[in-house]
């Protein structure tokens, strides 16, 4: 594993750095990327310093995607975010570079990069990106770049309610704002929804399965999204909510995408769920995982070993 201060010495030796993250980013994959870029460039103003990977809709106005074009990969240091493993990175061409970091706070399944920082204790990617910036003399933390990075941490925590959340991280988000960001504005944002989000929401109670493990289930399929007028990225919104209820431990919201397979969201309140995850072409975090399935059999297959896995922690309790 490498430490800061290899990475900042890496960083100063390119001329060109192209910052990457996940596909389908949430506002950690989205901060973490924008906060590194703003402070890479006031450090090195005669650096050429891009972002890439698909512009997320609902999340215009946090960040917004460069061009980045196969020529800008040629010598380039490549640098992605937020990122567990390569098929994740919303960019096919993130190899062709010259040197490759990897900056994450997965579970480091897939330690791929020439360099790479992981760690599992950080709340998110955001946190990881501020430990880095404080670590160096070279790098500055300008409000702009805590903007981004606030909003990365609010995300992966859910505002600080999530157990990921430690004292570093309450004293890394105090930094951002001694700086005077609008920490209110961003949290307002987070909380946003459209009226047929909501109404998503209404249906999705009325959909939800609840097992007496405390497992639970919701499916939002095409029929579902066509009524309520509403895309795949606006129904991912939602996940959070089956876990509003007291007798949920865990749950799974499978979305049905364009091709007809399924985008499955898993979250828990105490059993481990990645695991799982990572059996249906998936991964992430102990507590809060995404995997794919390719109908709704495979789907209940995911349910069936969740109420197992919910049963067992219930157990052990």
């Amino acid at each position: 594993m490498n430490k800061f201060a290899d990475i900042i010495e890496t960083i100063k030796k390119y001329d060109k750095i192209i910052i990457l993250r996940h596909q389908n980013p949430d506002p950690d994959a989205l901060g973490s990327q924008k906060g590194l870029a703003l402070t890479l460039q006031v450090a090195f103003p005669d650096k050429t310093i891009l972002i890439g990977g698909q512009n997320a809709e609902g999340l215009k106005w946090l960040s917004t995607m460069d061009h980045v074009k196969n020529d800008d990969f040629k010598g380039a240091l490549v640098i992605t975010t937020d990122t567990a493993n390569t098929p994740r990175v919303d960019d096919d061409r993130y190899d062709q570079g010259d040197f490759l970091i990897k900056i994450d706070h997965h579970p480091n399944d897939e330690a791929y990069g020439d360099q790479l920082y992981v760690n599992t204790d950080a709340s998110s990617s955001s946190e990881i990106i501020a430990d880095l910036i404080a670590s160096s003399s070279d790098l500055t933390l300008t409000k702009e770049a805590a903007y981004y990075l606030y909003a990365g941490i609010v995300g992966d925590t859910g505002r600080f309610m999530y157990p990921a959340t430690t004292e570093h991280t309450m004293c890394v988000a105090g930094r951002f704002l001694s700086l005077d960001i609008d920490a209110p504005g961003i949290n307002q944002k987070m909380n946003e929804i459209t009226l047929q989000q909501a109404k998503l929401q209404g249906e999705l109670f009325d959909r939800l399965k609840v097992d007496e493990s405390g497992a639970a289930m919701a499916i939002i399929d095409d029929d579902l999204m066509n009524k309520l007028d509403i895309n795949q990225e606006q129904a991912n919104s939602v996940v959070s909510t089956p876990g509003r209820l007291g007798n949920v431990f865990a749950w799974l919201e499978a979305v049905q995408k364009y091709d007809g397979t399924y985008r499955i969201h898993l979250r828990s309140k105490g059993p481990v769920i990645n695991e799982l995850a990572k059996e249906h072409d998936g991964g992430g975090h102990p507590l809060a995982s995404g995997a794919n399935a390719k109908d709704l059999e495979e789907v209940d297959q995911m349910y069936k070993k969740l109420i197992k896995i919910v049963t067992d922690f219930k157990k052990g309790e």
